[in-house]
């Protein structure tokens, strides 16, 4: 009999709150609950979506994973080890095994360093390969993803946008990843470019196996990449389970809103019948119940009272919705 497959990533209970605090209790404010009891995982080798609006707590909850930012509560298991109550040289050994590819291209860069320069301080300081041998790791990581070793010698504003996000993953595969957290890495990129980062990720994925959190608010792209999706409102996950059967038979009516949102060329597919109206209630207060039912076009009386309701049981695609998942979209 063979051995169950062991999560890489296993984040439980996962909670980060900003403010909420002095020593004047009067003065005191709500706590912005950014990130609210999530439990994740990934597989060795898996590519994970985690999409929801601009606010939902994606980037947040992408950077606690790898102890970024700071983390209010929960466990988070990393190869074995974890992390939440992680020692100093834990933290260094997960620096080790994971990176980050971040937004702007340009802004993840030092503009004064030269590109050659940039790559190779990841792997002076993570000791990856002897100094005499760094120069040809830098031209081999350019060429993995798809530029001349002679770029070495360029400067960030040299070069385009789309070539600078080439030199942030260059950056990030320096150290040998296990996982990766993409965060809306190529949201400030032209579309044609857009295509061309995403090739290239799923080429690295192929051929190296590492395992990928990528986080997006484009679901097409999400569609095309993506293993598993992740959907968050509100700093919750509100949905989870294999991408097709998410964007086919959506659970959770916030979802189904994000998908019939996706543009569509064809001219005889009418609007959305029930568009996502509104703006989501603030953080810092949010509604009893689902925080969704001030802007579900299907909340039940008993939707606006108690607790949030929780993913549903154990399975490959849950929702945390009381709707039974024919009446999401009918």
């Amino acid at each position: 009999m063979s051995a169950k497959p062991v999560p890489l990533l296993e984040a439980t209970g996962l909670n980060v709150h900003f403010g909420g605090k002095g020593l004047i209790p009067a003065l005191r404010t709500p706590p912005l609950r950014a990130v609210n009891d999530v439990s994740l995982s990934v597989m060795p080798g898996e590519t994970l979506g985690l999409v929801g609006e601009s606010g939902s707590g994606k980037s947040t909850l992408g950077r606690a994973i790898l102890r970024l930012g700071e983390l209010t509560s929960g466990e988070i298991n990393f190869d074995g080890v974890d992390i939440a109550r992680a020692t100093l040289g834990d933290l260094s050994q997960l620096r080790r095994q994971s990176a980050m590819i971040f937004q702007d291209p340009y802004g993840a860069l030092n503009p004064r360093m030269r590109v050659g320069d940039a790559i190779a301080e990841v792997l002076r300081v993570h000791r990856k390969v002897p100094p005499e041998w760094v120069a040809d790791r830098v031209a081999k990581l350019l060429n993995l993803v798809g530029l001349d070793a002679g770029y070495a010698r360029s400067r960030p504003l040299d070069l385009s946008g789309g070539q600078c996000q080439r030199v942030g993953i260059a950056r990030a595969l320096a150290v040998e990843p296990k996982l990766i957290v993409a965060d809306e890495c190529v949201a400030a990129l032209d579309v044609s470019i857009q295509g061309q980062i995403i090739n290239l990720l799923m080429d690295l994925r192929e051929q190296i196996g590492m395992a990928i959190i990528f986080i997006a608010h484009d679901l097409a792209i999400v569609r095309r990449l993506c293993d598993r999706v992740a959907v968050m409102y509100l700093g919750r996950i509100v949905e989870t389970g294999p991408t097709e059967q998410v964007f086919t038979t959506p659970r959770h009516p916030y979802t189904a809103s994000l998908l019939s949102a996706i543009p569509d060329i064809d001219p005889d597919r009418g609007l959305p019948e029930n568009p996502l109206a509104g703006e989501p209630p603030s953080p810092i207060a949010l509604p009893s119940g689902c925080a969704f039912h001030p802007r579900c076009p299907k909340a039940l009386p008993v939707c606006s009272t108690g607790e949030p309701p929780q993913l549903g049981p154990d399975g490959p695609h849950r929702a945390a919705c009381i709707l039974p998942p024919g009446e999401i979209r009918s």
